[in-house]
């Protein structure tokens, strides 16, 4: 009964997952840049996946997970493909871990590397966040805004609600946590096409013609 219940709340208030499983409909191979240890994209239909990591014991649980077909343990910053390599290019919750010209050079370069599209999740503004699970790749280093990737060709939404409801790793403020979750969900509504207001921003930018 709770899975049930689970699935139609969610497809009353989707989350980012949902977003990203219909923006990657069509594509058949996949670049997922600091791929993680439980990247989105496992619940996406993809053929063909490449996960770049380079913290190890994240590599090797995505591995264990299965979530990609091919693994690099690379450095993100300094990584090269050919160009038009993958249908699209994702960098999920990534940017923030840059600092603010690193993160326009990956910009660049993941443009370069894709054909139809390349897909970046990142928190609206800037997010403190200190090392996590021995990884100083954790650590947060810039913050991205609505505006600026706008600016950048990338059409934005806004996800996990209105900004203030949410802290630390996206958990809620406030107690009771179910209620304010709820009402986190509600403001989403407004969110999704107001971004400045939201906590996460998803930004897509298609690639037309082989042009971005």
């Amino acid at each position: 009964m709770w899975l049930v219940l689970k699935s139609i709340y969610r497809k009353i208030f989707p989350g980012s997952t949902e977003y990203l499983k219909k923006e990657l409909r069509k594509c058949k191979s996949v670049l997922d840049l600091g791929c993680g240890y439980n990247s989105p994209i496992q619940y996406c239909k993809i053929p063909f996946s490449v996960g770049v990591e380079l913290f190890e014991p994240y590599l090797e649980e995505s591995k264990r997970k299965g979530i990609h077909n091919q693994y690099l343990k690379a450095d993100i910053r300094e990584i090269e493909f050919k160009p038009k390599s993958f249908d699209a290019v994702l960098a999920i919750e990534v940017l923030e871990h840059l600092q603010k010209e690193e993160g326009l050079d990956l910009i660049k370069k993941m443009e370069k590397w894709a054909k139809k599209k390349i897909v970046i999740t990142t928190p609206n503004g800037y997010l403190w966040q200190a090392d996590a699970d021995d990884n100083p790749l954790q650590k947060h280093q810039s913050g991205w805004s609505a505006k600026e990737l706008e600016e950048l060709g990338f059409k934005v939404l806004g996800f996990n609600g209105w900004k203030k409801f949410r802290g630390y790793a996206a958990s809620i403020k406030y107690k009771p946590k179910l209620f304010w979750t709820i009402i986190s969900d509600l403001t989403q509504k407004i969110t999704y096409y107001y971004p400045e207001w939201a906590f996460q921003l998803f930004a897509v930018k298609e690639i037309k013609n082989g042009k971005n």
